[in-house]
């Protein structure tokens, strides 16, 4: 029982970010940015460590500005050239974000107390000592977002989709805007918690898995959700028993699935995947 409740905050905390990042997931695999993520959530890591550089507490609301502050910069400047550079490979500018947002960090490493661990915190997560307060602030900033989304959903997945052409240029740029703003304060709130490479997994991962499933979006945001929250569950038990750390322990999980999936998918998906990815 004692470990139950021990588990009770980080089982819910996997469950409220499986379910946001599953569907981030999916538009970000549908679009063909795969890497953004990854690159916005090192650019989060960067903006709190100038906030505590400059005086700020780890986890305080100070340090949570910067973080916040450096990544919409980030997701606005990378969603207004997609169109005033469409020449320009969009994964050359998200490879260049990320290695900025890493040397940054390196550099300053040193002149942060405990920017050893930091790092190490950032990268791996700390979900197992997640508390009932922050699942409290991630759960009304996830819901105001999927509220928000709820009301473009249809335009999100078209654009996801690839039907650029039906929108005016000013109205997709807008729409643009707002989803990577939104996705930008999920992700910034999920790497306090989880760290990159869990965010990471938790967007593509699932959202991978169910492609060689359906490709009805409805079931896929359903499938993601349940993808992501099983596969942490089976971490998070694997993490407590054989002690260790949560965060790795989740990925792993969550990639063994991705290898073990499509083994028991049919051909027609599978090619049905390759054509997707090729388009």
């Amino acid at each position: 029982m004692e470990s139950i409740l021990f588990l009770a905050a980080p089982i819910t905390a996997c469950f409220l970010l499986s379910g946001i990042l599953g569907y981030f997931g999916n538009h970000i695999l549908s679009r063909g940015v795969i890497f953004v993520d990854i690159a916005v959530a090192q650019v989060a890591a960067l903006g709190t460590m100038i906030g505590i550089l400059l005086g700020a507490n780890e986890g305080s609301l100070f340090s949570s500005l910067f973080s916040l502050g450096f990544t919409l910069i980030i997701v606005s400047a990378f969603a207004i050239s997609k169109f005033k550079h469409k020449e320009f490979s969009q994964e050359v500018i998200i490879g260049i974000i990320y290695c900025m947002a890493l040397a940054g960090a390196m550099v300053m490493v040193d002149m942060v107390s405990g920017g050893s661990n930091f790092i190490q915190k950032t990268i791996t997560g700390a979900v197992l000592w997640v508390t009932w307060k922050d699942i409290l602030v991630i759960f009304l900033i996830f819901l105001i977002v999927f509220l928000f989304h709820l009301v473009f959903l249809k335009r999100f997945i078209k654009i996801s989709q690839g039907n650029r052409d039906s929108f005016h240029p000013s109205e997709l740029r807008l729409l643009e805007l707002v989803f990577y703003i939104s996705f930008g304060i999920v992700v910034v709130q999920s790497v306090k918690i989880g760290g990159i490479f869990m965010v990471f997994m938790y967007l593509i991962g699932p959202a991978a898995m169910t492609l060689f499933i359906t490709e009805n979006w409805k079931n896929r945001f359903i499938l993601s959700w349940i993808f992501g929250f099983g596969g942490s569950i089976i971490g998070l038990v694997i993490s407590f028993i054989y002690n260790f750390p949560n965060g790795p322990a989740i990925v792993c999980t969550l990639g063994l699935m991705l290898i073990i999936i499509p083994l028991f998918s049919n051909n027609k998906k599978q090619s049905s995947l390759v054509s997707h990815k090729m388009d």
